[in-house]
């Protein structure tokens, strides 16, 4: 029979050895969960647990997967992608002319990310048949990039998307509630210069403008991406114009405009050029092309009331 030194003796010994099987249980693997998200197509992207091996098909979603924390998952982007640096060291597997399906297939993937709109359906089916879950990445509008963090977060596991998400949400009220009841600023926004090109209301960059108060005097062309001639921009009288181009470098792309001074966006010098990069791929930094953009309108609309 165990007496009272025996007892304290295994009790000792029980809690001595409590913190080691506490250890033993946290370094235990534990098997993942399946995890599902609805992409922009509105299909559901179903996974049997966090993706480790991504595929993304965009530059925009390159970055964005590198926002929410889970650039180590990728294993190859597209061209172009080159943000952050680390981007640049990953395999390209598709172009502007493609995609190579078997270099896609050969990494074995278990999530592809593909910009819905930058590849023809044609591609887009070829990637269906590779039988790897696909999320079709195409925000419309400004909240959607916010969901689109959120979704892109469950689907590979990344701690920092709903943080990211909910900042992206608060700047983004933070330049509604300052522009909200400015005087609206008529504005044409030209995304090519030969042939001439802009956005239509439906474009998240039009969005943009009407948060800065200013309003796409082509918002209500049908395609999503129109063409334009000259002589419709110069009867919308717009009293800024602009244009976009890497790091807002200006190339001359709005020289063009300066032959008409009967437009009011020339006459008072409002031509700008934007930060392409931030503008265009539907990342967090559009906010940061959105704060300059509505300093911009705020120039013209100052402009204007001289």
């Amino acid at each position: 029979m165990t007496g009272p030194r025996g007892r304290r003796r295994a009790a000792w010994a029980r809690a001595l050895t409590l913190p080691r099987l506490l250890l033993l249980l946290a370094a235990s693997p534990v098997a993942a969960a399946p995890t599902a998200a609805v992409d922009d197509s509105g299909a559901t992207v179903r996974l049997a647990a966090p993706a480790q091996r991504i595929v993304s098909l965009a530059p925009g979603i390159t970055e964005l997967l590198f926002d929410i924390g889970a650039g180590a998952q990728l294993v190859a982007a597209s061209e172009y992608s080159d943000t952050p640096e680390a981007a640049r060291a990953l395999p390209r597997v598709a172009r502007a002319q493609g995609i190579d399906f078997e270099a896609i297939a050969a990494l074995r993937p278990d999530l592809i990310v593909v910009w819905g709109s930058g590849y023809a359906p044609a591609l887009l089916d070829g990637l269906r048949r590779l039988a790897v879950p696909t999320y079709i990445h195409e925000p419309r509008t400004l909240e959607t990039i916010a969901r689109s963090i959120e979704r892109l977060g469950v689907l590979t596991g990344a701690g920092g998307a709903p943080g990211l998400a909910a900042r992206f949400r608060a700047r983004l009220q933070e330049l509604r509630r300052r522009y909200a009841d400015r005087a609206p600023v008529r504005v044409f926004y030209q995304v090519w210069a030969q042939p001439l090109m802009t956005l239509s209301g439906r474009h998240v960059s039009s969005e943009v403008l009407g948060l800065c108060g200013a309003r796409n005097v082509f918002a209500d062309v049908a395609p999503l991406v129109a063409t334009v001639d000259a002589e419709s921009v110069i009867a919308a009288q717009p009293q800024l114009i602009v244009t976009s181009e890497p790091g807002a470098v200006e190339h001359g792309a709005l020289d063009f405009w300066r032959r008409y001074p009967e437009l009011p966006a020339v006459a008072h010098g409002q031509l700008y050029t934007l930060d392409a990069d931030a503008m265009d791929r539907q990342t967090p930094r559009v906010l940061d092309a959105a704060r300059q953009l509505c300093e911009d309108v705020e120039q013209a609309r100052a402009a204007m009331a001289r």
